[in-house]
């Protein structure tokens, strides 16, 4: 028996569309490893309609005043909300995550993100006006960049969704945006929620591959490019970016250090990390993967986590006792299986190291103890269900370790002492610095990277004026 597939279709100039050369691509679930859907594979008479339809409601969408870009974002929270068990249905078909934690720890935020940018569209400021030069005076202006071309990851489709489109709307923007391929759903449901709010052209949604995303960032009319992805995708996005000088957003990989003192609490640290680690499969670019233990407490610490990660479950969305579900992929599996097929005679498997069952791509969590710095595992994203220990003696080697890698996103520091805490806080070359804490993030607050995490911020006023150009208006007083 042959189960008819459900058809997704973009979404340009206010209506749904296959791609112009009705190309499709399968859709899989990956709780099950099998198709459930087809997608647009996007081309250039795709991306083309697309930044056309951006670029002609543009000049309507940046001319609204603050007050009705910020209703119209207060309307898609509302909408959010009220039709949440939808969005969590196609976000756990797209990811086989685990619907109980769809629902608590991502519509709940979303909202409160929409929200935020809602009120940021009317609270941009700037330097007062002044007389500088004797007979004139300056004024500042912030205008929104124009299309904004942007491309969305797979391991949070849905809330990268928002991280995209909501704060580029609320500084009066327009948007065409690109989901991966592997999970288009939940954002072809995003568009008809927006679609319905916002008028036509504001908000586009292409589906298509890496190539689709190329066309989109080497395209004459988007003024940004905007991804989050990894620092492969980055790089590129920067260079196709360069040959028209584009502005460039990017939010790439991360290798998140997380210090353990010898004075911390190591129930509750291993309580915290274990779940920081592994949460949404360890998928997540600020995941608590790589973990520094003081030596002292280092064996302690080890086995306490090793037992933690054996309690843990993976499995299917309904299961309300898992803690994550499937890898997204069957490369992401290859690629974290490798990981550990690889590993050096010295490291040790404490816990975990193994697919999980037959259906899906399932990943037990793992521990991996006696790693060096130099180590594969220890340098690279694995971007699983994976979490790397080693030992350090004191604050300058776990700084040494800590920021001896290319990835400068995320970090935490475990500690009682305050003194502690802040020096290394400051001395730790990463965007985020938690405290006996890791993975906690409010709207207010700037999530992004430095080195090759990339550049720019999303969330937070920041994230707002990063949509933003400044422009100087200095008229004369005797005119």
């Amino acid at each position: 028996m042959t189960t008819e597939l459900r058809r997704l279709r973009n979404y340009i100039d206010g209506e749904f569309r296959d791609a112009a050369d009705g190309r499709t691509t399968d859709v899989v679930n990956p709780a099950t490893g099998e198709a459930y859907a087809t997608a647009p594979l996007s081309g250039q008479a795709d991306v083309d309609a697309a930044m056309a339809a951006a670029e002609a409601a543009f000049p309507a969408w940046r001319d609204t005043t603050p007050a009705e870009r910020q209703k119209a974002l207060l309307k898609i929270a509302d909408a959010f909300e009220e039709r949440a068990e939808e969005l969590i249905a196609a976000e756990v078909e797209n990811t086989g995550k685990p619907i109980g934690l769809t629902r608590t720890e991502e519509i709940p935020p979303m909202v409160d993100q929409i929200r935020f940018f809602a009120g940021a569209a009317r609270m941009l400021e700037g330097r007062s006006a002044g007389e500088y030069m004797d007979g004139m005076t300056s004024i500042i202006r912030r205008e929104p960049v124009g299309v904004c071309a942007q491309v969305a990851p797979w391991n949070y489709p849905m809330m990268m969704a928002v991280w995209k489109f909501a704060p580029a709307i609320a500084a009066g923007n327009t948007v065409v945006l690109k989901p991966s391929d592997t999970t288009p759903a939940s954002t072809v449901l995003i568009a008809e929620i927006v679609g319905s709010i916002l008028p036509k052209g504001v908000f586009n949604v292409i589906c298509g591959d890496r190539e689709t995303g190329r066309m989109m960032v080497e395209h004459p009319i988007p003024a940004m490019a905007s991804i989050t992805g990894s620092v492969r995708a980055g790089m590129s996005v920067a260079e196709s970016a360069s040959k028209d000088l584009k502005r460039v957003h990017l939010e790439l990989g991360g290798k998140a250090p997380v210090v353990v003192f010898e004075d911390t609490d190591i129930a509750k640290a291993v309580e915290g990390i274990s779940e920081a680690g592994f949460f949404n499969a360890g998928q997540d670019c600020t995941a608590a993967t790589r973990v520094l233990v003081q030596e002292s407490i280092h064996d302690e610490f080890v086995a306490a986590l090793a037992k933690a990660a054996s309690e843990i479950k993976t499995g299917q969305p309904d299961d309300e006792d898992v803690l994550f579900g499937p890898l997204n992929n069957p490369n992401q599996l290859k690629q974290v299986a490798g990981f550990i097929e690889r590993l050096p005679a010295h490291a040790k498997v404490e816990a975990g190291g193994h697919q999980v069952g037959e259906r899906g791509y399932f990943y037990a969590p793992t521990v991996v103890s006696g790693l060096k710095q130099d180590d594969e595992i220890i340098q690279n994203e694995v971007f699983g269900p994976v979490i790397t220990v080693q030992s350090f003696t004191d604050e300058d080697q776990a700084v040494q370790y800590a920021n001896g890698v290319e990835y400068a996103l995320a970090s935490s520091v475990w500690t009682k002492d305050h003194g502690r805490a802040m020096r290394m806080s400051k001395k730790l070359d990463f965007g985020c610095v938690w405290i006996n804490t890791h993975i906690p993030l409010v709207a207010e607050m700037p999530h992004g990277g430095f080195k090759k995490s990339g550049y720019g911020k999303d969330l937070s006023g920041y994230g707002f004026e990063d949509y933003t150009r400044i422009k100087h208006v200095m008229t004369s007083l005797d005119a």
